[in-house]
């Protein structure tokens, strides 16, 4: 790691500690040339997975794509803070599949049962886009299948 102040290579790590939320692991390091502190962040690389869309095209994964459809569903929700983590979730679920293609449809899958489990407007926000409702009785399907399935648990 390269100091940002001096160019040199030499450092050592001080504190370490993970972001909640983002996956991320951030270090503070301070610089054996200069003794100056700087911070980095440490993450997975990106996800080498294609998305097989609806209509038959691919598309590269975006995990900033994943995370304004949550973040939508969940806007001016109680848990708009736990996007991260919804997406952070799907993404160990996806790395864990092995896989180098995936339907859309499955991902959007886990969006709704991650969304299920949290709240259930972001849930009804996320379905009526991903299942194209078009009337007012396909919202009111949802919502009896959605109570139905709260009475359950």
């Amino acid at each position: 790691m390269k100091c940002p102040f001096c160019s040199s290579l030499g450092n050592k790590v001080v504190d370490k500690r993970f972001v909640v939320g983002s996956g991320e692991i951030r270090r503070r390091r301070e610089c054996l040339g200069c003794i100056k502190r700087f911070t980095t962040y440490e993450r997975l690389g990106v996800l080498e997975l294609s998305i097989i869309k609806r209509d038959g095209r691919h598309e590269q994964f975006d995990r900033e794509k994943l995370r304004r459809g949550i973040a939508k569903a969940l806007e001016k929700r109680p848990d708009v803070d736990k996007v991260d983590l919804i997406v952070e979730k799907i993404e160990k679920m996806l790395r864990r599949r092995g896989v180098r293609e995936i339907s859309s449809r499955i991902i959007g899958k886990m969006v709704l049962n991650e969304l299920k489990k949290l709240d259930g407007v972001a849930y009804l926000r996320f379905v009526s886009v991903y299942k194209h409702f078009k009337k007012v009785e396909d919202f009111a399907k949802e919502v009896e299948h959605l109570s139905f399935t709260k009475e359950i648990n």
